[in-house]
Order: C-alpha cells, then structure tokens, then sequence
C-alpha cells in the first residue's frame, strides 16, 4: 500500500491536478498575404503566404511586449516524468541590422522574475540553483554577425545559425544555437532555444534528494519581438 501511495500520489498530481507544461516559446501564428513572393511556415508547421520583401531592414530595434525568455527542465518526481518551466516577460535587449547583416544583439532578464507555476521550486530557483541575489541577471550577446541575405519577404520564416556569449550565474561561455526569425513589417520576432549544460555555468544540479531528480542539463528558451526604434 505504501509504495502504491509512493508511486500513485505523484502520478495523480502530475496529471491530475498539476497544470498542463507550457508549450515550447515559438513564433506566433501569423496569416499573410498571398503574393509571388514565396511561402513561409508558420509557428505550427503550416505553409502561409508570404508578401514581398518591402525595403530595407536595417536599423536598430528594441524588445517590446510580448517577448519572453525562461527555462525548460526534464524532471522525475518520484518515478513520474514531468517538465519544469519558469518564465519571464521582464526582458530587454537590442537587435542592429547594418545593410542586410545583424551586426549586434543583445537580451537580458533579471533572473528574480523568471517564475514556474510552483512557489516550492521558484524558492530553489532563486535560493541554491541560481542564487538570484548574488547573480542578478541573465544576459546574450551576440559576438558573430548574422548574414540575412536573400532578406525574407514578409510573413517568410528563415533559420538561422547565432553565436555568442551566454551569462548565468557568474559565468559565460560561448553557445552556437539555430534561431528563427520573421519579418513583419517594421517588427521582426526572433524564437529558439539554447542547451545548457548546468556544470558549464557552476549550476548545481536542481534534483531535491531522492524526491525530485533531474538531468543535468536544459533549455532556454526565448522568443524576443524587436520594434524598431
């Protein structure tokens, strides 16, 4: 009976009464208009029309509403498999396009905002794992310039290869991720994900005895809307 309960009582919280995991952050869902221009896909798969291209890019843009950066975690609580999430919507950063290459870019949260959907965990997550005081923000910065030639026509979405310097906890290390992005208008929303290796930024491993346990390793994941300043 025991280990019935043991086994049983995670399985019941898991799926009956804890909430659904976040879906991963990607691209919103956009319609647009048919032309020659080409198609695109969207953020679930489907093929959309696309516009033609319409000027230049080039510019500087700031992240606006609607951007969000968290964390994305495989945990087993005792014996039953789930997905931890912590998100943020408190994120700024730059994008600078100088003809038709991203030159620069940057984002950064502080990490005291990032929140799941359970106080036990945002406590260990501020507390032992990312130690918030002492490690108050997260930060990317681009270090590698991004060729976006042929320049996507509106509503087309392309991917891209970025390389930079990602900052936790005190440390940085050099990442190289895929990154998608599209053209809407003055806008451009940029979403991926980048692995991290927890050891590689003196995280130490967020698994609570044998109650919790998780790998040791994760995503973070961003989806950034840029205006244009």
């Amino acid at each position: 009976m025991l280990v019935v309960l043991g086994v049983g009582g995670p399985f019941v919280y898991i799926h009956f009464f804890n909430g659904s995991t976040p879906a991963a952050l990607s691209l919103p869902t956009t319609t647009a208009s048919a032309s020659p221009g080409g198609t695109g896909t969207g953020a679930g798969g489907t093929a959309t029309a696309s516009t033609a291209a319409s000027g230049s890019l080039a510019g500087t843009y700031r992240v606006g509403s609607g951007s969000a950066v968290g964390y994305r975690v495989n945990e087993v609580l005792v014996g039953q498999s789930t997905t931890a999430v912590g998100r943020t919507s408190s994120v700024t950063g730059r994008l600078t396009i100088v003809g038709t290459t991203a030159t620069a870019a940057t984002f950064s949260v502080p990490m005291d905002t990032v929140l799941s959907d359970k106080s036990q965990r945002n406590a260990q997550f501020d507390g032992r794992i990312m130690d918030v005081a002492k490690y108050p923000t997260g930060t990317f910065t681009l270090t590698s310039p991004i060729d976006l030639v042929p320049l996507p026509a509106t509503g087309v979405i392309k991917s891209y290869t970025a390389t930079g310097k990602l900052t936790l906890h005190g440390a940085t290390r050099t990442v190289t991720f895929t990154l998608t992005g599209e053209r809407k208008g003055a806008q451009i929303d940029v979403a991926g994900d980048i692995p991290v290796l927890f050891s590689d930024y003196n995280i130490q491993n967020p698994s609570i005895g044998g109650f919790v346990t998780t790998q040791d390793h994760g995503l973070l994941e961003f989806l950034l809307i840029f205006s244009k300043a």
